[in-house]
Protein backbone atom coordinates (compact mmCIF):
# COMPACT_ATOMS: atom_id res chain seq x y z
CA UNK A 1 0.00 0.00 0.00
CA UNK A 2 1.40 3.41 -0.97
CA UNK A 3 2.03 6.26 1.44
CA UNK A 4 -0.77 8.26 -0.26
CA UNK A 5 -3.19 5.35 0.18
CA UNK A 6 -2.34 5.12 3.87
CA UNK A 7 -2.90 8.86 4.32
CA UNK A 8 -6.21 8.67 2.42
CA UNK A 9 -7.41 5.76 4.56
CA UNK A 10 -6.44 7.59 7.75
CA UNK A 11 -8.30 10.69 6.57
CA UNK A 12 -11.39 8.65 5.75
CA UNK A 13 -11.28 6.95 9.15
CA UNK A 14 -11.10 10.31 10.90
CA UNK A 15 -14.19 11.48 8.99
CA UNK A 16 -16.00 8.20 9.80
CA UNK A 17 -15.18 8.48 13.50
CA UNK A 18 -16.31 12.10 13.67
CA UNK A 19 -19.48 11.32 11.69
CA UNK A 20 -20.48 8.51 14.06
CA UNK A 21 -19.53 10.41 17.20
CA UNK A 22 -21.60 13.46 16.24
CA UNK A 23 -24.57 11.76 14.52
CA UNK A 24 -23.69 12.85 11.00
CA UNK A 25 -22.19 16.26 11.74
CA UNK A 26 -18.60 16.77 10.58
CA UNK A 27 -16.35 19.77 10.23
CA UNK A 28 -13.49 20.72 7.96
CA UNK A 29 -13.86 20.06 4.24
CA UNK A 30 -17.25 18.34 4.67
CA UNK A 31 -18.85 20.88 7.01
CA UNK A 32 -22.37 21.69 5.86
CA UNK A 33 -22.31 18.97 3.17
CA UNK A 34 -24.81 16.17 2.75
CA UNK A 35 -22.74 13.18 3.76
CA UNK A 36 -23.45 9.50 4.45
CA UNK A 37 -21.37 6.46 5.28
CA UNK A 38 -21.56 3.70 2.68
CA UNK A 39 -20.47 0.21 3.68
CA UNK A 40 -19.84 -2.21 0.82
CA UNK A 41 -18.45 -5.72 0.60
CA UNK A 42 -15.04 -6.05 -1.05
CA UNK A 43 -15.42 -7.21 -4.64
CA UNK A 44 -12.80 -9.95 -4.14
CA UNK A 45 -12.57 -10.40 -0.38
CA UNK A 46 -16.16 -9.88 0.70
CA UNK A 47 -14.89 -7.92 3.70
CA UNK A 48 -16.83 -4.78 4.71
CA UNK A 49 -15.43 -1.39 3.74
CA UNK A 50 -16.91 1.91 4.91
CA UNK A 51 -16.48 5.14 2.95
CA UNK A 52 -17.85 8.66 3.52
CA UNK A 53 -19.58 9.87 0.35
CA UNK A 54 -21.66 12.88 -0.58
CA UNK A 55 -25.25 12.24 -1.58
CA UNK A 56 -28.18 13.89 -3.33
CA UNK A 57 -31.77 13.64 -2.03
CA UNK A 58 -33.94 12.06 -4.72
CA UNK A 59 -37.47 11.41 -3.59
CA UNK A 60 -39.08 9.08 -1.11
CA UNK A 61 -37.32 5.79 -1.70
CA UNK A 62 -33.76 6.53 -2.80
CA UNK A 63 -30.71 8.78 -2.57
CA UNK A 64 -28.01 9.25 -5.19
CA UNK A 65 -24.24 8.97 -4.77
CA UNK A 66 -21.61 9.83 -7.36
CA UNK A 67 -18.42 7.81 -7.92
CA UNK A 68 -16.27 10.84 -8.74
CA UNK A 69 -13.03 9.81 -6.95
CA UNK A 70 -12.11 13.49 -7.22
CA UNK A 71 -11.91 13.22 -11.01
CA UNK A 72 -9.38 10.35 -10.99
CA UNK A 73 -9.13 8.10 -14.05
CA UNK A 74 -10.11 5.01 -12.06
CA UNK A 75 -13.43 4.32 -10.40
CA UNK A 76 -13.25 4.35 -6.59
CA UNK A 77 -12.98 0.96 -4.88
CA UNK A 78 -16.44 1.26 -3.34
CA UNK A 79 -17.96 1.46 -6.83
CA UNK A 80 -16.34 -1.83 -7.88
CA UNK A 81 -17.51 -3.33 -4.60
CA UNK A 82 -21.17 -2.45 -5.07
CA UNK A 83 -21.10 -3.61 -8.67
CA UNK A 84 -20.04 -7.03 -7.37
CA UNK A 85 -22.24 -6.92 -4.24
CA UNK A 86 -25.13 -4.44 -4.67
CA UNK A 87 -26.50 -4.97 -1.15
CA UNK A 88 -24.98 -2.19 0.98
CA UNK A 89 -25.39 -0.51 4.37
CA UNK A 90 -26.11 3.21 4.66
CA UNK A 91 -25.57 5.36 7.76
CA UNK A 92 -27.05 8.84 7.82
CA UNK A 93 -25.87 9.73 11.31
CA UNK A 94 -29.38 9.19 12.67
CA UNK A 95 -30.55 6.10 10.77
CA UNK A 96 -28.78 2.95 9.65
CA UNK A 97 -30.44 0.90 6.93
CA UNK A 98 -29.81 -1.72 4.29
CA UNK A 99 -30.03 -0.64 0.67
CA UNK A 100 -29.74 -1.97 -2.87
CA UNK A 101 -27.34 -0.12 -5.18
CA UNK A 102 -28.39 0.44 -8.79
CA UNK A 103 -26.04 2.09 -11.30
CA UNK A 104 -27.97 4.59 -13.41
CA UNK A 105 -27.50 4.46 -17.16
CA UNK A 106 -28.29 6.49 -20.26
CA UNK A 107 -30.59 9.47 -19.99
CA UNK A 108 -31.46 8.79 -16.36
CA UNK A 109 -27.78 8.99 -15.40
CA UNK A 110 -27.21 12.11 -17.48
CA UNK A 111 -30.20 13.93 -16.00
CA UNK A 112 -29.17 13.03 -12.45
CA UNK A 113 -25.60 14.19 -13.05
CA UNK A 114 -26.85 17.43 -14.61
CA UNK A 115 -28.90 18.09 -11.48
CA UNK A 116 -25.82 17.48 -9.35
CA UNK A 117 -23.80 19.94 -11.44
CA UNK A 118 -26.59 22.50 -11.21
CA UNK A 119 -26.41 22.24 -7.41
CA UNK A 120 -22.59 22.12 -7.23
CA UNK A 121 -20.39 22.92 -10.25
CA UNK A 122 -17.58 20.96 -8.61
CA UNK A 123 -19.05 17.77 -10.06
CA UNK A 124 -18.52 19.14 -13.56
CA UNK A 125 -14.90 19.96 -12.69
CA UNK A 126 -14.36 16.34 -11.67
CA UNK A 127 -15.84 15.11 -14.94
CA UNK A 128 -13.59 17.42 -16.95
CA UNK A 129 -10.51 15.93 -15.29
CA UNK A 130 -11.16 12.39 -16.53
CA UNK A 131 -12.12 10.52 -19.69
CA UNK A 132 -14.32 8.05 -17.83
CA UNK A 133 -18.02 8.77 -17.46
CA UNK A 134 -18.46 9.32 -13.74
CA UNK A 135 -21.11 6.88 -12.48
CA UNK A 136 -24.23 7.90 -10.60
CA UNK A 137 -25.69 5.26 -8.29
CA UNK A 138 -29.14 5.10 -6.69
CA UNK A 139 -29.37 3.59 -3.22
CA UNK A 140 -32.82 2.12 -2.59
CA UNK A 141 -33.70 1.35 1.01
CA UNK A 142 -34.77 -2.28 1.23
CA UNK A 143 -38.00 -2.96 3.09
CA UNK A 144 -37.30 -3.05 6.83
CA UNK A 145 -38.78 -5.80 9.00
CA UNK A 146 -39.66 -3.34 11.77
CA UNK A 147 -39.27 0.31 12.80
CA UNK A 148 -36.24 2.22 11.50
CA UNK A 149 -32.93 1.65 13.27
CA UNK A 150 -32.21 4.96 14.98
CA UNK A 151 -28.69 5.40 16.34
CA UNK A 152 -29.82 6.51 19.80
CA UNK A 153 -29.57 5.15 23.32
CA UNK A 154 -33.12 6.08 24.35
CA UNK A 155 -36.47 7.11 22.90
CA UNK A 156 -35.96 10.67 24.06
CA UNK A 157 -32.59 10.89 22.37
CA UNK A 158 -34.10 9.40 19.20
CA UNK A 159 -36.70 12.18 19.03
CA UNK A 160 -34.02 14.86 19.45
CA UNK A 161 -31.75 13.31 16.81
CA UNK A 162 -34.53 13.02 14.23
CA UNK A 163 -35.59 16.61 14.92
CA UNK A 164 -32.03 17.86 14.55
CA UNK A 165 -31.73 16.04 11.22
CA UNK A 166 -34.79 17.90 9.96
CA UNK A 167 -33.34 21.17 11.24
CA UNK A 168 -30.04 20.61 9.43
CA UNK A 169 -31.70 19.68 6.14
CA UNK A 170 -34.04 22.65 6.30
CA UNK A 171 -31.09 24.94 6.99
CA UNK A 172 -29.27 23.52 3.96
CA UNK A 173 -32.30 24.06 1.73
CA UNK A 174 -32.68 27.64 2.93
CA UNK A 175 -28.99 28.28 2.26
CA UNK A 176 -29.28 26.77 -1.23
CA UNK A 177 -32.29 28.95 -1.96
CA UNK A 178 -30.46 32.06 -0.81
CA UNK A 179 -27.53 31.42 -3.15
CA UNK A 180 -29.55 30.19 -6.15
CA UNK A 181 -30.48 32.43 -9.03
CA UNK A 182 -33.37 34.70 -7.99
CA UNK A 183 -35.20 33.87 -11.21
CA UNK A 184 -34.93 30.07 -11.21
CA UNK A 185 -35.43 27.11 -8.92
CA UNK A 186 -32.96 24.41 -9.93
CA UNK A 187 -34.05 20.84 -10.53
CA UNK A 188 -31.91 19.45 -7.68
CA UNK A 189 -33.13 22.13 -5.28
CA UNK A 190 -36.69 21.15 -6.17
CA UNK A 191 -35.78 17.51 -5.48
CA UNK A 192 -34.28 18.49 -2.12
CA UNK A 193 -37.45 20.35 -1.11
CA UNK A 194 -39.83 17.61 -2.21
CA UNK A 195 -37.76 14.93 -0.46
CA UNK A 196 -37.80 16.99 2.73
CA UNK A 197 -41.58 17.47 2.47
CA UNK A 198 -42.11 13.74 2.08
CA UNK A 199 -39.84 12.87 4.99
CA UNK A 200 -41.55 15.37 7.29
CA UNK A 201 -44.98 14.02 6.32
CA UNK A 202 -43.88 10.46 7.10
CA UNK A 203 -42.39 11.51 10.43
CA UNK A 204 -45.54 13.27 11.59
CA UNK A 205 -47.74 10.42 10.39
CA UNK A 206 -45.62 7.99 12.37
CA UNK A 207 -45.95 10.15 15.48
CA UNK A 208 -49.72 10.47 15.08
CA UNK A 209 -50.18 6.71 14.64
CA UNK A 210 -47.46 5.37 16.92
CA UNK A 211 -45.68 7.67 19.35
CA UNK A 212 -48.62 9.80 20.47
CA UNK A 213 -50.95 6.84 21.26
CA UNK A 214 -48.03 5.19 23.09
CA UNK A 215 -47.59 8.23 25.31
CA UNK A 216 -51.32 8.86 25.76
CA UNK A 217 -51.73 5.34 27.14
CA UNK A 218 -48.90 5.75 29.66
CA UNK A 219 -49.24 9.43 30.52
CA UNK A 220 -52.90 10.57 30.46
CA UNK A 221 -51.84 13.96 31.85
CA UNK A 222 -50.10 14.65 28.53
CA UNK A 223 -53.41 14.76 26.63
CA UNK A 224 -53.47 18.58 26.19
CA UNK A 225 -49.90 18.66 24.87
CA UNK A 226 -50.56 15.76 22.50
CA UNK A 227 -53.73 17.45 21.23
CA UNK A 228 -51.78 20.65 20.56
CA UNK A 229 -49.05 18.70 18.73
CA UNK A 230 -51.64 16.99 16.51
CA UNK A 231 -53.14 20.37 15.64
CA UNK A 232 -49.68 21.70 14.83
CA UNK A 233 -49.11 18.70 12.56
CA UNK A 234 -52.18 19.73 10.56
CA UNK A 235 -50.99 23.34 10.29
CA UNK A 236 -47.50 22.25 9.24
CA UNK A 237 -49.01 19.86 6.70
CA UNK A 238 -50.78 22.83 5.10
CA UNK A 239 -47.51 24.78 4.98
CA UNK A 240 -45.75 21.77 3.47
CA UNK A 241 -48.44 21.56 0.80
CA UNK A 242 -47.99 25.26 0.00
CA UNK A 243 -44.23 24.74 -0.34
CA UNK A 244 -44.75 21.63 -2.46
CA UNK A 245 -47.02 23.57 -4.80
CA UNK A 246 -44.52 26.45 -5.14
CA UNK A 247 -41.66 24.04 -5.80
CA UNK A 248 -43.62 21.95 -8.30
CA UNK A 249 -44.60 25.16 -10.09
CA UNK A 250 -40.92 26.22 -10.08
CA UNK A 251 -41.89 29.56 -8.52
CA UNK A 252 -38.69 30.70 -6.72
CA UNK A 253 -40.12 33.81 -5.07
CA UNK A 254 -43.06 31.97 -3.55
CA UNK A 255 -40.87 29.01 -2.63
CA UNK A 256 -38.54 31.26 -0.61
CA UNK A 257 -41.51 32.76 1.20
CA UNK A 258 -42.99 29.35 1.94
CA UNK A 259 -39.72 27.86 3.19
CA UNK A 260 -39.42 30.75 5.65
CA UNK A 261 -42.99 30.24 6.88
CA UNK A 262 -42.39 26.52 7.27
CA UNK A 263 -39.09 27.06 9.10
CA UNK A 264 -40.70 29.38 11.64
CA UNK A 265 -43.60 27.05 12.36
CA UNK A 266 -41.52 23.88 12.38
CA UNK A 267 -38.85 25.26 14.73
CA UNK A 268 -41.50 26.28 17.26
CA UNK A 269 -43.22 22.89 16.92
CA UNK A 270 -40.06 20.84 17.34
CA UNK A 271 -38.98 22.85 20.38
CA UNK A 272 -42.37 22.48 22.07
CA UNK A 273 -42.49 18.76 21.30
CA UNK A 274 -39.04 18.23 22.81
CA UNK A 275 -39.97 20.19 25.94
CA UNK A 276 -43.17 18.21 26.43
CA UNK A 277 -42.33 14.70 25.27
CA UNK A 278 -38.67 14.00 26.00
CA UNK A 279 -39.20 14.05 29.80
CA UNK A 280 -42.05 11.55 29.35
CA UNK A 281 -40.00 9.32 27.09
CA UNK A 282 -37.13 9.35 29.54
CA UNK A 283 -39.40 8.47 32.47
CA UNK A 284 -39.09 4.87 33.76
CA UNK A 285 -42.62 3.93 32.66
CA UNK A 286 -41.84 4.83 29.02
CA UNK A 287 -38.72 2.70 28.69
Amino acid sequence: MSHNSIQFNEFNQCVIDEFRAHHGRVGGHFEGARLLLLTTKGARTGRPHTTPVGYLPDGADRVLVIASAGGADQHPAWYHNLRAHPEVTVETGVFTYQARAVVLTGEERDQAFARAVEADPGWAAYQEKTRRVIPVIALYETAPDGPPNINAGSMGEAVKLVHDAFRRELALIRQEMSTASPDTLGAQLRANCLTFCHGLHNHHTGEDLGLFPFLADRHPQAAPALARLREEHEKIAALVEDLRHAVTSADPTTARTEITRLTTALEAHLTYEEEQLIPLLEAPTAR
